[in-house]
């Protein structure tokens, strides 16, 4: 249970949280450490981002931030998801989300700062925030669908399929869930052959050339978030979800 760093040419970070990997808010600076030790790596060409259980992953832990009194964990996990998604979109080499189940909340926030996703037939990607009295990732989402469905999507949490993601261009495939494993790798090891020098160049020039400073829009959403708690919003959006309302 945790996260796990296989390394080599293409290393592969494991988020495993049972049962649903609601990942709590020292997972969150696990994957940032993770996903950085493998890209500073020389050894490494390629990352892949993967999870292990029912879905890639359902976002924060909700339940532990109810478990705890006063802000610590909810600062904790926001400035864990803070680091973990910079670190995916700073890391020197191409990352590759493989997502399989739901994709929810701070998972958007990770796939949608990977290089390229590739997607079981199964899996479908959604924002669940406004439900659970937050704001967050809707930098991430709007570099997976277009404006207005963006909009849609927090408003009213409804979710979209790999098959939605892919008719846009933003999954780059859609495969069974028992070839999703393969599917990424393959793909990772197309880059991986690649001369790395370019490879890692490329990777800062479209960082670089991106038309959104990721980093300062997902904080500016953070902090809209912290006021929903300080107002009673948010804990008054978490109670009605442990509720089961």
């Amino acid at each position: 249970m945790g996260v796990h760093l296989e390394t080599g040419a293409v290393a592969e970070v494991v988020i495993d949280f049972p049962p649903v990997n609601a990942v709590p808010a020292a997972g969150w600076q696990s994957i940032a450490d993770l996903v950085g030790a493998a890209g500073n790596d020389p050894a490494t060409r390629v990352v892949v981002l993967s999870a292990r259980g029912r879905g890639f992953c359902a976002g924060v832990d909700i339940k532990e931030m109810q478990r705890s009194a006063g802000h610590e964990v909810l600062l904790a996990a926001n400035r864990g998801c803070a680091a973990a998604f910079a670190a995916v979109y700073d890391c020197p080499v191409p990352i590759i989300a493989a997502v399989h189940g739901f994709c929810l909340g701070g998972g958007v926030g990770l796939v949608g700062n990977a290089d390229l996703i590739v997607a079981a037939d199964d899996a479908t990607f959604g924002l669940p925030e406004v439900d659970r009295g937050a704001l967050g990732a809707a930098t991430h989402l709007a570099r997976l669908v277009p404006p207005q469905l963006m909009r849609a999507m927090v408003y009213t949490c409804r979710p979209v399929t790999a098959a939605d993601l892919h008719r846009f261009g933003t999954v780059h495939e859609v495969v069974p869930v028992a070839e999703l494993s393969a599917a990424a790798r393959a793909v990772a090891e197309s880059i991986a052959a690649k001369d790395p020098v370019v490879i890692r160049a490329a990777k800062q020039v479209l960082n670089g050339i991106d038309p959104v400073d990721v980093k300062r829009s997902y904080r500016f959403e953070q902090g809209f978030t912290f006021e929903l708690n300080l107002n009673g919003a948010g804990d008054r959006a978490r109670r009605h979800f442990m509720e089961g309302r």
